[in-house]
């Protein structure tokens, strides 16, 4: 149903494994690895501009609440008046709904897409665009001595080999993600009953859930979630740099 994300996606990997097998080998699961990281960086690249889209709307959206408070405190009761003069409000700012939440379905069909075709090299056949020999060649990769099908669960080989390389991974997609949210939340400058439940959620369920993936997830997807999470972090940090804080609202505005 997906095929129209599943090709495309497919095609980057091959052609970062085409380019790392010409140096490293074709079952070298350096070649392999490396091609996941590098299909991670081409894909988040090419969402680049989506990003910084989410970013704008998430700071307007912070802008137009005190605004949108003082709004409903001042046409308290009157439900058509407070709706005509938030959608003039939305206009004036330029604010479109459609436009913060477009970049975040993207992102997650792209990465749903990404996770199908490494989940998909389980099989005789081919992946998309890789052919039967290029999925087994997958399949007898290994990394450190460590398959990349490899699990906790079924390390198919030494655990002591399968721990030492999918801690590492786990540990950096889980600080990554940890940081990523304490900077995020960093930024806040109005703190309500809500944003304290998501801003808990964020620090650390996301971070424990990451832990767990360890547990169940083969190394080469744990290989994506650890480049991403990274990724996240660094480009936060990145487009954030200049960034002033949204100014916060007068104390009477929150009561």
């Amino acid at each position: 149903m997906l095929d129209f994300i599943y090709y495309p996606v497919s095609a980057v990997l091959w052609v970062w494994h085409i380019g790392f097998a010409a140096i490293f080998g074709a079952t070298s699961g350096l070649s392999w690895a490396l091609a996941i990281v590098f299909l991670v960086v081409t894909l988040r690249l090419a969402l680049y501009r989506p990003f910084l889209a989410q970013v704008r709307f998430a700071r307007t959206m912070a802008e137009l609440q005190p605004k949108a408070q003082e709004l409903r405190k001042r046409f308290a009761g009157d439900r058509e008046r407070i709706a005509r003069e938030m959608q003039e409000l939305q206009r004036e700012h330029k604010f479109n709904v459609f436009t913060g939440f477009l970049p975040i379905v993207a992102q997650l069909v792209i990465f749903i897409g990404l996770l199908h075709v490494l989940r998909s090299f389980d099989h005789i056949g081919g992946n998309y665009v890789f052919s039967a020999n290029q999925v087994q060649s997958f399949l007898r990769a290994d990394l450190f001595g460590v398959s990349l099908e490899a699990t906790l669960a079924h390390p198919g080989g030494a655990l002591i080999s399968v721990v030492a390389l999918i801690i590492p991974l786990v540990m950096i997609s889980a600080t990554a993600t940890h940081c990523t949210a304490r900077a995020a939340v960093a930024r806040q400058t109005q703190v309500t009953s809500q944003t304290r439940v998501v801003n808990a959620m964020s620090l650390w369920l996301l971070p424990i859930c990451s832990l767990l993936a360890g547990l169940i997830m083969p190394v080469g997807i744990l290989i994506y979630f650890a480049t991403s999470s990274a990724w996240t972090f660094a480009q936060q940090l990145y487009v954030h740099r200049k960034d002033e804080p949204v100014a916060a609202a007068p104390a009477d505005a929150e009561s």
